[in-house]
């Protein structure tokens, strides 16, 4: 049986591999303890995807869970439109496009033609400001890149691999309750 991925944690490893520890650790306590604007407004603005209430065009698949053997991820994907064979990852805010966003994008993809879908685009879509980011489909050399990440995420060790960045720290939303530096978030 495959330990899977959850395909969310990508980006949060590339970010910072301990954030992904402090999830866990806080997930049941109050969010408010830890969550600040952005994941307020992310979270608010995703309801409608996990409510299945973005579309009623019966063509656009909301919200629908994935996974891919190949690459030992699973997770949710936001919409893919059918007709346009168009998948599309919605985030609140977008200023920049990071590589574990790339890599989200990138695993939803795989699930998605790995479960016999037809995708023949990707894009990002900032809710925020009403615009969509074309990206282009990986290659194979992007999915051997993919590839060697997971596997780079299965074999880290948080007892010896734990490197702080104060620029990414600052942003962090368990900034003020990580053990690992001692700053506070720039919210």
């Amino acid at each position: 049986m495959h330990d899977y991925i959850a395909i969310s944690t990508l980006n949060d490893f590339v970010f910072c591999p301990y954030s992904i520890y402090l999830h866990n650790v806080y997930m049941g306590a109050d969010e408010d303890l830890y969550h600040a604007i952005p994941q307020t407004q992310g979270k608010a603005s995703h309801s409608q995807i996990d409510e299945k209430k973005y579309s009623s065009r019966k063509d656009d698949i909301v919200g629908i869970s994935v996974y891919c053997n190949e690459l030992g991820v699973a997770g949710k994907i936001d919409i893919y439109k059918q007709k346009e064979r168009l998948l599309i990852e919605r985030k609140y805010k977008l200023d920049k496009i990071y590589l574990g966003q790339i890599y989200q994008l990138w695993a939803q993809y795989f699930c998605l033609v790995e479960m016999g879908y037809n995708v023949n685009r990707l894009a990002f879509y900032a809710i925020s400001t009403n615009i969509t980011f074309p990206i282009e489909l990986p290659t194979d050399e992007n999915k051997k890149e993919l590839i060697n990440f997971i596997e780079s995420f299965k074999n880290f060790n948080p007892e010896t691999d734990i490197e702080t960045n104060i620029n990414k720290c600052r942003h962090c939303i368990y900034c003020s309750l990580c053990d690992k530096i001692e700053i506070e978030n720039v919210y």
